[in-house]
């Protein structure tokens, strides 16, 4: 046996792409463990793993303390901030992501809920099951301006995949200088300016920050929609419920919630009373085949060149 590594990511390996079967027959044992990362589950396998090819749960310094084998975190994924980078550097565990895998995945997912919110789709056929065939008036997407938050690739292909729909775009990231390409096709602005100036707010900046909260929300100068297919702690999921009772935000649609990892915890975002209004997917964004064997070709390759000792594509600093 070549070495023992943890699998915690739902779909690895559930492409089309036979990753399991690579790992395999490189001589790898598959440990498959709860997908949540709870710590006391985790227990009674870290400590006789040497890789880990990790989810969207939390990797913690306690996580690390019980997996002494262990030489590298493999993220199935691009977003590292339920990763303690720092503790695994202090550990000699290398951190690696796959960027760029599902970002095609992600943009594609982020106009089916801007679509959906939008038109009400998801309400619509909910009527129609108990035989009301009433209908409303919305709006046409070419009509309104979207604002995307995060000028990173996926954000970047959202920008590309609403040109067709005519529709104004403003964009916001600190991080992109003035002079970036991307900034010849949207209108520059900052966070707080997409609250008075957009009909629809998608979001794709990184986590660690909560950017939609009550000042923003108060804010706003018109009823918006908003999209979150990033990262939950992103926004407020209480001051937003209240925003949406009050018809200052007319729709949410997210594939995540603050909630999801703790199955003893309801979002508020999920009360009866707004199921109308709010459209939630269980992390489906990157779930495209194409996507599922990007991230598990990229996150199989560079788990293997550590533990193979031959230096990662996409190691992650602190």
């Amino acid at each position: 046996m070549t070495g023992r590594v943890l699998v915690t990511s739902r779909s690895f390996g559930g492409g089309g792409r036979d990753v399991v079967g690579e790992l395999t027959a490189a001589g790898y044992e598959i440990v498959r463990a709860d997908p949540s990362h709870d710590l006391e589950e985790l227990s009674r396998v870290l400590p006789a793993v040497d890789g880990w090819i990790a989810g969207t749960g939390p990797v913690t310094g306690q996580h690390l303390d019980l997996a002494p084998r262990l030489r590298v975190v493999s993220r199935y994924g691009v977003g590292v901030d339920n990763v303690d980078v720092a503790a695994a550097g202090a550990r000699g565990v290398i951190v690696t992501n796959t960027p760029g895998a599902n970002s095609a995945a992600v943009a594609e997912h982020t106009l089916a809920l801007l679509l959906s919110a939008l038109r009400g789709i998801p309400a619509a056929d909910r009527r129609v099951r108990r035989g009301d065939w009433s209908g409303w008036s919305t709006r046409e997407l070419s009509a309104l301006t979207v604002g995307v938050l995060g000028l990173g690739r996926i954000g970047r292909l959202v920008i590309e995949r609403l040109d067709g729909f005519g529709c104004a775009v403003r964009g916001a990231d600190p991080w992109v200088p003035e002079d970036d390409p991307v900034f010849d096709r949207v209108v520059r602005c900052d966070a707080a300016e997409l609250a008075v100036t957009c009909d629809v707010v998608t979001l794709h900046a990184p986590g660690g920050r909560t950017v939609v909260d009550r000042d923003w929300l108060a804010a706003s100068d018109r009823p918006v929609i908003l999209v979150n297919t990033a990262r939950a702690d992103l926004v407020d999921e209480p001051a937003l419920a209240d925003a949406i009772r009050s018809g200052r935000v007319v729709a949410y649609a997210a594939d995540t919630l603050a909630t999801e990892n703790h199955g003893d915890l309801a979002s508020p975002l999920l009360a009866d009373d707004l199921a109308d209004r709010v459209i939630i997917t269980p992390h489906l964004g990157a779930q495209t085949r194409e996507g599922v064997d990007g991230m598990g070709g990229m996150a199989t390759a560079d788990l293997r060149a550590v533990l193979e000792g031959r230096a990662p594509r996409h190691p992650v600093s602190a």
